[in-house]
């Protein structure tokens, strides 16, 4: 049946499909994308579809209705039940087949969405795929008239668990002390099955697969989020703290003291632990990562690349570049060895590998990483984010060494200080984020900048 614009648009974004299940989601409406979906990567040659699902209440229903859609169409459905993102990624890998994973991440309960990729875990975004769909569920499906495909069902979390401990090596590391912050969600499903057992002793918080998210929201981007796991260290004693979203796709790191430690000093300490294996290779940063990453890469002779945020463009550059490892501020790590794919679990095992492997505590260990102050991502709202930009543009014009708009604007103060305004693109939000060499530089800059933004 053909549908609004305005909907289909609302709901079918840049990256994956997201909306309020029920008001903008439901099992015809998916029906249409999965079919919509086959015949897009039918025509390229693909014969079947991996489909997983997370924990939220409407997941395996809207799940079933888009096999339904995909066989109708006439491909085959693999699906796998409950996963993780990455897990899904490692199936479209694995199967060399395009996957749909069925999940609204860290969004709270009322939603659900879908991420789809194609074989080999590429993703799919609105200019490699996404218009298409659009398209084609505004219009309407046509009624199938071929054969159906078949569903076959398949638990592929121990092939998954056994995959990612051969990327990262943990067997030999000193015994340590883990406390894991699920968050209710798919951190609950795959942590057991890749961290133990094993030199670790897991301390399992919110592990209980909860799609309304009964102890707080599964986003540790939010530094409410992160406050459980930062007690239980505490309580425990535990060596380390890890926290994963909804999807568990990706994962935040507190140490010993339950401080949290910046995705930024976890990529350049995968950074280098991946050019230690792959000497002179290439690695991605977004824009807002701290420039120590850049440093430390050319420093160890790789090669960086920074990019603008989005998991489509880092991807697309791990593609074109043939780069090692990838990494965001927002916590999202991209590995070759992972199909160019992005996987919290990796990078949580790269950290317990680096940890474990020496004496000191983990607050020591990331010393050497956490080299300049930031402010972490400040949102404002605001009538006019062209305007209000050109604004603090013009404020600091003597001030500037340089300015490139490669993602909103990045304005270069000199001496390890800059900051980054971008505009959302899908809320009426301005985007802050400042790096300088100490806390008072950082606390300085943001008030006048924030200043001119909401003044």
């Amino acid at each position: 049946m053909a549908r609004s614009a305005d909907l289909v648009t609302a709901v079918i974004k840049a990256y994956d499909v997201r909306g309020v299940v029920g008001e903008q989601i439901d099992e015809d409406f998916v029906r249409d994308v999965g079919a919509s979906f086959a015949r897009l990567v039918g025509s390229e040659g693909a014969g079947r579809v991996v489909i997983g699902h997370d924990m939220r209440d409407s997941s395996p229903a809207l799940a079933a209705a888009f096999a339904d859609g995909v066989v109708a169409r006439g491909l085959d459905v693999v699906h796998i039940g409950l996963a993780s993102t990455d897990q899904l990624y490692f199936a479209s890998g694995r199967f060399d087949c395009p996957g749909a994973m069925f999940t609204a991440s860290h969004n709270p309960a009322r939603y659900n969405g879908i991420k789809l990729c194609r074989a080999g875990a590429k993703p799919v975004g609105q200019d490699s795929g996404l218009a298409t769909i659009t398209a084609d569920v505004i219009e309407g499906m046509p009624a199938a008239d071929g054969p159906r495909g078949e569903i076959t069902t398949r638990d592929v979390l121990g092939d998954y668990a056994e995959f990612v401990r051969t990327l990262v090596d943990i067997t030999s590391i000193r015994p340590l002390s883990v406390a894991v912050d699920a968050g209710n969600g798919m951190g609950g499903h795959t942590v057991p099955a890749v961290l133990g057992p094993g030199p670790l002793t897991v301390h399992p918080l919110y592990f209980e697969l909860d799609g309304t998210f009964p102890n707080h929201e599964a986003n540790p981007l939010e530094p409410a989020n992160l406050v459980d796991l930062q007690a239980f260290v505490r309580e425990t004693g535990a060596d380390i703290g890890l926290a994963f979203d909804g999807d568990a796709d990706r994962c935040f790191v507190v140490d010993e003291r339950g401080e949290p430690v910046s995705p930024s000093a976890i990529t350049a300490l995968v950074a280098e632990r991946e050019l230690a294996a792959h000497p002179s290779s290439t690695i991605i940063h977004n824009l807002i990562t701290s420039r120590s990453v850049p440093e430390l890469v050319e420093s160890l002779g790789g090669r960086p690349v920074r990019t603008r945020v989005g998991h489509s463009f880092i991807k697309a550059l791990m593609a074109e570049t043939g780069a090692v490892f990838g990494g965001e501020h927002s916590a999202h790590y991209y590995f070759r060895e992972f199909w160019g794919a992005d996987s919290g679990m990796l990078a949580a095992l790269h950290v317990l590998a680096a940890l474990g492997s020496q004496d000191a505590p983990l607050s020591e260990l990331m010393a050497r990483y956490e080299v300049y102050a930031a402010s972490g991502e400040i949102n404002s709202t605001v009538d006019d984010a062209a305007e209000r930009t050109r604004a603090v543009v013009d404020a600091f014009a003597d001030r500037t060494v340089s300015v490139d708009r490669l993602d909103g604007v990045t304005v270069d103060l000199g001496d390890h200080a800059w900051f980054n305004l971008r505009a959302s693109n899908t809320e009426p939000l301005l985007r802050l984020n400042v790096e300088a060499p100490t806390t008072a530089d950082v606390d300085r800059l943001t008030t006048e900048i924030l200043g001119i933004v909401r003044g």
